[in-house]
This record gives structure tokens, sequence and C-alpha cells, in this order.
């Protein structure tokens, strides 16, 4: 093995060897596993979240094949309508042209032009990842097989009158022209006005206040509302006050929708333009009037002086004619949510606009029925609460874009505007005799999300009847985060369960997000964005700046992110290789809803790498063509039965983890086992075995250390593959194992015949005796390297066959010049102490401590600690630090307070001791 561990040198040709073996794809024996990884978008690059959740997804598919399940994980990529439109409308905007230019078809080929050049970038960086996904069955969500199941259910669902079209609001960006899903909305608190306008009655004897965030979009209202059990407007309902620059009489509405604490408990009421507003009309029946053309602004509906504006000047206008009319009463600063186009960046209008839609009630009620009983399960439980709570309130659900990327609706128009839905226009014309009609398709597409709730099944071979499918599906687990329970998850389970009669995966694993240390979501405009293929392969400092401050939606806010990250990685990222990140990975997949990533937990999980790294060189070096047991008799000591022992444990514990769903416990257990048990102790009470044992000890150990370590490596691997797979190919052959990867390999299970309880006691005590002097050392400021006596008092005789047993363990490690047990009326020397149950482990003082230089050494530190204790003391008694500092701020001083006080008692006991010397 090299003398390093350098993770470029052998995880590109690892991944290689596994892909070209065809490793990834499914055994054709034992029961079916099977994940879909949820699609990435083509255009995409791979970010933490992608990362996080790949990693526990590969971690998931890696044990579940070792486990000798027929497992397959299905890859594939979204077409992601409007991301990828963008990317091509941008390029083609370089160019002085727009796609209006082109014209549909000739841009269709040029957006499939950009996906064979530019589509793969997210599927290489997979690989990079360890990603054991089955490449050769990659889907995606344009391709003609999903197509074709696209098509069909769009069929079906009208043929079962659960899709319709109709005239309903949409969320509408008027900068794309499209509707778009609540998941492209975000929302943010901006800072507004409340502008309160009066509405004289139609008769003239009265007037109601109104108020409103949108004023301009009272040039649409058809009624004020009132709550009907308001006593300070009960007479007025039925009455009709005249709109203000309209002149437009519209109804006062009873309706229990009003709040009549809020403002003057009098709503004006724009079914055209506020969803809730919409179902009041909806209640009363009145008129929708769409004042808005589909780029925001004003149309032919609203009085002429305002037609044609920009939404935000028409605002102004109406305020300023309201306010010469005497019809302002009042104008509040306001902050408010202001929901904003995640591509565009524009605000978001409630449109009134034809659409198709789907019927979602019928298709919710089996889907909330199929987690009731236990069909499909939730990890963690809790989360069922989000799914029944969305899915009990649901509505039906748009699924028209106005854009040209994506699957085209299969419905055709007559000159008479007749709509017709068919799997193709040849069946549409068969079908209802229209011979040589005049047809027109319909212009729009598909949401991705409709494709994406196919996406278990139509990657299988629906509507074919696959030997996939039949194998594959129920799929065994979905992972996901919980943003997107709704539009994702809940969507596959109804669609799952309309067209296949199942659910479509047995259990969900709902993940948390992955924020930076502070707890803040990544986010470019943050700038707390991290690659995980930077942490991977390193970069500099100049290249982390230029990427993060490039391509910025906000550029302004590019020098603070400059700065920020010239303090946070003045040195750049140095390289650390998949293995740790993907470990650090697993060791963050709690049950809590955020995952909170620390660059620091990487770099010691590069060291744990290092760690096995130079444990399997020691192992080699001891045991290739060495004689591991074939040889003749062996002979395994306490220390070896003791580390099987407590290997058969973490097993335990690791596949109890794994079925829980707990890559954190699995991570901790591996790691503690391996740092702590097999390196830090085992290798070195291997030490005497190989130096001064017997020819059957010597084997025996050998044995141990080689079977120990190839056992360890399948345990690990599905977390960190790549290491493990580099050291396995030079391990297995010493341990007698044969086979082409470790991925092939069968899982480790436990043997209860491992299990040693006199070995694992046995050990313990001699690992306490040793951590007593070492502990003493350390107080005791006496080198590491300089042979100690040692005196043991209130020695039981288990003690003392112990000490009998295992004397050259205990003074080999902890480099013991000499050790006795003490008569029971024996007196000690003055001593530092350690304990070890109940028996008293002691280093006599003399000798060993220039007395003269350790006072002073001791004083030194004193000094030091009393200056630590005054400057907090005063800090914390600082009124003004208490009340303004952050809690984590003030909680961190007082601990270290603490921290210094007990620092200066142990000092304060060391020179007494060294006093009384």
């Amino acid at each position: 093995m090299e003398k390093t561990y350098d993770p470029s040198a052998i995880e590109s040709r690892l991944y290689e060897l596994w892909e070209q073996g065809g490793h990834f794809a499914p055994s054709g024996e034992g029961s079916p596993y099977c994940i879909m990884i949820p699609p990435p978008n083509v255009t995409g690059t791979l970010h933490m979240g992608h990362a996080f959740q790949d990693t526990v997804m590969d971690a998931l598919v890696r044990y579940h094949r070792m486990e000798g399940h027929n497992t397959l994980w299905q890859p594939g990529t979204d077409h992601a309508g409007i991301a990828t439109q963008m990317v091509v409308e941008r390029q083609l905007e370089a160019e002085g042209l727009s796609r209006h230019d082109l014209g549909r078809e000739p841009f269709l080929e040029r957006v499939w032009q950009w996906k064979a050049e530019s589509g793969g970038t997210i599927q290489n960086q997979l690989r990079r990842m360890g990603a054991s996904v089955d490449w050769s069955r990659e889907r995606f969500t344009m391709d003609e097989g999903l197509s074709e199941a696209v098509t069909e259910v769009f069929v079906r669902l009208y043929e079962e009158d659960l899709l319709y079209r109709g005239e309903r609001l949409v969320n509408w960006d008027p900068v794309l022209h499209t509707a778009v899903s609540d998941l492209e909305v975000v929302s943010a608190e901006e800072q507004g006005h409340i502008w309160h306008m009066v509405y004289p009655l139609a008769d003239g004897s009265d007037s109601v206040v109104v108020a409103t965030t949108r004023p301009e979009t009272m040039l649409g209202d058809t009624a004020v509302a009132v709550n009907p059990e308001d006593e300070r407007y009960t007479h007025l309902i039925g009455k009709s006050v005249r709109l203000p620059l309209v002149g437009r009489e519209i109804p006062i509405i009873g309706d229990d929708y009003v709040d009549p604490s809020f403002g003057s408990g009098c709503l004006k009421i724009t079914p055209a333009h506020d969803f809730n507003d919409f179902a009041v009309g909806e209640r009363h029946g009145l008129a929708r009037i769409n004042v808005l053309t589909e780029d925001a602004r004003i149309n032919d509906n609203a009085p002429e002086r305002y037609q044609g504006l920009d939404r935000y000047e028409a605002r102004e206008r109406v305020v300023e004619d309201l306010r010469a009319e005497g019809l302002l009463q009042q104008v509040e600063d306001h902050k408010l949510m202001v929901p904003r186009g995640d591509r565009s960046g524009a605000v978001i209008e409630p449109y009134l606009t034809w659409q198709w839609f789907v019927r979602a009630e019928p298709l919710a009620r089996p889907a909330i029925q199929a987690v009731e009983d236990g069909r499909i399960r939730f990890i963690p439980g809790n989360w069922d609460k989000t799914y029944y709570e969305w899915l009990r309130n649901i509505e039906d659900w748009c699924i028209s874009r106005q854009i040209w990327w994506g699957h085209r609706i299969p419905a055709w128009y007559d000159e008479q505007g007749r709509v017709y839905v068919g799997r193709s226009e040849a069946e549409v014309r068969e079908r209802h005799g229209l011979g040589d009609a005049v047809l027109t398709r319909d212009e729009d597409v598909l949401d991705t999300w409709f494709s994406s709730a196919l996406w278990p099944f139509s990657t299988l071979g629906w509507p074919q009847e696959t030997e996939a499918l039949r194998t594959f599906y129920p799929t065994s687990v979905l992972v996901t985060g919980f943003d997107i329970i709704f539009f994702w998850v809940a969507r596959m389970i109804m669609f799952g369960l309309h067209f296949m009669g199942d659910v479509p995966f047995r259990e969900v694993y709902i993940h948390g997000l992955v924020r930076d240390p502070e707890g803040q979501k990544m986010s470019k405009s943050k700038g707390n964005v991290l690659d995980p293929l930077d942490i991977v392969d390193g970069i500099d400092l100049e290249s982390l700046v230029a990427k993060r401050t490039a391509d910025m939606m906000q550029p302004q806010l590019a020098e603070r992110i400059e700065q920020m990250t010239r303090r946070h990685y003045p040195e750049g990222i140095k390289a650390h290789g998949t293995d740790a990140l993907r470990f650090t990975f697993a060791s963050l997949a709690t049950t809590g809803r955020d995952v909170v990533f620390d660059l620091g937990r990487v770099e010691g999980y590069r060291n744990f790498c290092n760690k096995l790294w130079n444990a399997a060189r020691y192992v080699l070096m001891n045991t290739e063509g060495a004689d591991c047991g074939s040889g003749g008799p062996l002979e395994l000591g306490a220390a070896e039965r003791w580390i099987r022992s407590r290997l058969d444990r973490t097993v335990a514990e690791v596949r109890q983890a794994f079925a829980d769903y707990r890559l954190d416990q699995a991570a901790q257990a591996i790691y503690e086992f391996t740092w702590d048990e097999y390196c830090d102790w085992y290798l070195e009470l291997s030490k005497p075995a190989l130096r001064e044992g017997t020819e059957a000890q010597a084997r025996g150990t050998r044995q141990t250390l080689i079977q120990v370590l190839e056992e360890l490596l399948r345990l690990t691997h599905p977390l960190m593959p790549f290491i493990t797979e580099a050291i396995w190919q030079r391990v297995a052959p010493v341990a007698g194992v044969t086979g082409e990867t470790i991925m092939r390999q069968p899982y480790p299970t436990p043997l209860a015949e491992r299990r040693d309880e006199t070995a694992e006691a046995e050990i313990d005590w001699v690992q306490r005796v040793i951590l007593g002097v070492r502990r003493i050392r350390g107080e005791m400021d006496i080198s590491p390297s300089r042979p100690v006596p040692v005196l043991l008092r209130h020695a039981g005789e288990r003690d003392r066959a112990r000490l009998a047993e295992h004397e050259g363990f205990v003074t080999t490690l902890a480099r013991l010049e000499s050790i006795r047990v003490l008569e029971a009326d024996e007196q000690p020397p003055e001593s530092a102490l350690a304990l070890a149950g109940e028996m008293e482990v002691l280093v006599p003082m003399a000798g060993l401590v220039d007395k003269d230089a350790e006072l002073a050494r001791l004083a030194k530190e004193r000094a030091r600690l009393e200056g630590e204790i005054e400057r907090a003391e005063k800090k914390l008694g600082n009124e003004s630090f208490v009340a303004k500092a952050p809690a984590e701020v003030v909680d961190k001083e007082r601990a270290k307070l603490t921290e210094a006080q007990q620092a200066l008692e142990k000092v304060a006991e060391q020179e007494r001791r060294v006093e009384a010397l």
C-alpha cells in the first residue's frame, strides 16, 4: 500500500472498475430492494443537499446489495421545464434572438441540442460522490417512454373526469408569462403600505372604509364583504357601494370569512386577483373582473385612464386619484410577505386564466388511507401529520404551464373551441369522426411535477407490463427532504395508487435541510453555499471567491460575500476526498429538521480515513506473506477474544442503525470501534504477541488483525466506499476472501459465539489501569517516554489474577518501570492517584518530579487561570453584557469561567502534593 492516503489517486479508478464491471445492476437474486433517485434538474449541478441525500441513498443501497437483495437504485433527471427554457433563452438573448424569432419547433431542437452538450454535468458529479446507481437504466422525464406514460395518464384522468380545463386563479409570473407552482414562489418580508380607502354607499347615505396592500386591484372589485355577525354593518348587507374611480355599483355581502377585528371590518372583494376573494366570489356568485394583462399591465376592463399602465404605475395613479377625490382616508407603513418567482425574481400575481386542473380530492382520499392503515410509513413518524394536513385541505392542482419545453398537452381544439383529448391527433380524429376538420393543438405544456408524480412506475416501463415493473414496484423507500412532501411525495402516492393499484413505496425517509454552521439555509445570495466537489478536491481562495460571486441575482451583495469568504476560508478549502465528506454527511443524518454542516467535521473524518489507512498498512506489514492461521494451531489471547467480541457488538449496533434509518448512529459506532478500540488499543495490544509470543499466539494475533480489519471494511463500506474498496483489494487475499469487489461481499452479521464477556472484562481492567497512569502523567507533567513505578492499593483477588495474566500488556502500554500490589497494612509514599474501579493506581512522586521546577510551572499556570477567572467574572458582572449579548455568547462565557475555576482547583491540589514531596 502507498505510504500516505491520497483519495484522488483511488476514487476515479475504483468508480470506473465498479461501473464497467456492471456491479451497480440488480443481481437478479434475492428479494427486491429499490430506491428511486429524486430526479435532479437536467440544468442542475450538485449542491450540498443533493450530496447529503445521495450519500444517504447510496449507503442504504450498498447495505442492501451486500445483504443479498436484488437491488436497484434507479437514476434519471428531470427536464425542469422553466429552468431549462430559461438557460436556452439566455443563450439566444446573447445572440440577439428570442424563442419567438426561432419558432416553437426550432427552439425545442435547440433545447435538445443544449441537453446533449451540457445536460450531463450532474450525472458525472454523482459519479464523483460514489453513487452506485444503475446507469444502464437511466431515464429522462422527456424520453420517449416517459413521455408516453405522461400522455397515457393525462388521457385516462380526462376520461375518468379527474382532469378538466377551467378558468381559475393561479400563481402567475408576469416576466415568464406562465403559471408557476407554490414551490417556485419564494415569499419574503418586505416594507410596504396599507391604504385605507373610502367607498360611498350607492344611495349616498353613508360610506364604508376598506383597506388594501394592492390598491390597483380595486379596479376589479365586485363586492364589499362584512361579517354577518358584526352588528356595525348588518344593516348594510344587501345594499350597494359605488366603486370609486370606476363608478360600478357593487353589493355589500355577509360572509364568515371576514374578521371583524381586522381593520375596519369591511373587506374589498376582488375575485380575479386574490385566492381568498376568489373563494368568497364562488360562494356568492360574484363576477370575476380581471384587470391585468399577462405582463401585469392594466387591461381594457379598467377605465381608459389606467389602461396600459404597469401595475405599480397604476398603483401610484389610483392612490393619487383617490386622494384628489378625498377618498383616501389613511396610508400606513406595513411589513408584508411578498411572493416572488424563484427564477425571475418578479412579484407573483394571483391571475385569472384558463388552465388544466387535476381534481385532487378523489385522489387524495386513498392516499390518506394508505398512510393511516400503515401501507406507507413516514420516518420520523411525526411527518405524517404534515402529509395529512395538506391532503385533507387539498385544492385542485393546476398542471398547465405557458412555456414550450415540456410535455405538450394532448388536447386539440376545433374552430368552434370544442376540446378533444387523446393520445394523438390521429386517435382524436378517428374517435370523434372529425375527418379533415381543422384542429389546433393546445399550446401549453404540463407542470414538471406532473411527470415527476409518475416517476416510481414510469421509470420501470409503465404503461407496458415490464419485468422491471413486476419486480421493483412498489419500491422500498423514498428518501427526500421535508420541503417537497406536498409537491412530490403526496402526488406520487396519489398517482401510484390510482394507476398501479398499490403504493409507490413502503417507507418515506424524511431528512433535514443542510444549513451552514450558524444554522442559516445555504443560498447563493447569502454567500454561504459550498460546492461538495470543492470539499472533495480542494479549491484555492481566489477561485472560491470568484465562484461565490459569479452570476448573482443580487450583484450588490458580491462585496460582502467576498469579505465573508476571505474571512472564513483564508487558505481556501483543502482537499478532503469523497469518503470524508460522505462520512460527515452520515454522521449528520439525525432525525432533526436541520443538518448543520461544519467543515471542521470533514477535517476530522479526513483524519479518520488516515487512521484507517495507516492501521491497514500496519496490519498488512505484519500479515502479508506470514502465516495467518493455516500453518498450524493458533491461540487467541484475551486481547484477540476482546476485539472480536467488541466487533460483534459493533456489527449488531450498526445493523440496527441501518434498520432505524439512523446513519448518524451507524457512523458513530464505526468511528468509535475503529479509532478507539481497533486502532488505539488492539493494534498496540497485538505487539507483545507478535514480538514475544509463541508461534500459536502470533498466528492467532495475525489472523485476528486481518479478519477483523476485513470485516470492518465491509461494515464501513456503505458509508465510505472508496477507501474500503482500495484497502479490501489488498486485505481480502490475505484474509482468505475471494471476490472481484467488496460491493458484492456479504454484509457482516453478529455471531453469538464471538461474544466473550470474560475477555471484555479483562481488557476493560487493563485499559483502566493504563488510562489511570496516563492521566497521572498528564496531570503531573511527566514525560510519556519516562518509565514510572506503579503501586496498586485495595486490589482484590480478581485484580491480582488479572495483573498476573496481563502484566506484560500493562507494563508495555503504560511504560512502567515496575508494578506491584501493596499489602493490606502497607502505607504508600506520597503519590498521585487514579481509580480503576475500587482499586487505586498510585504513582509515587519522589524522584519523578523536579520539585522547584514543577512548583514554578504550577505558579505560572495558577496566575494564568486567575487572570482568566477575573476577566470572565468582570464580563459576567457587567449587566449590559449579560442583557444585550446573545444567550449562547453569555452561556459560553459562563462555561469558560466554570472550566477555569475547576482547573484552578486541580492546580491547587497538585501544588499541595508537590509541596509534600
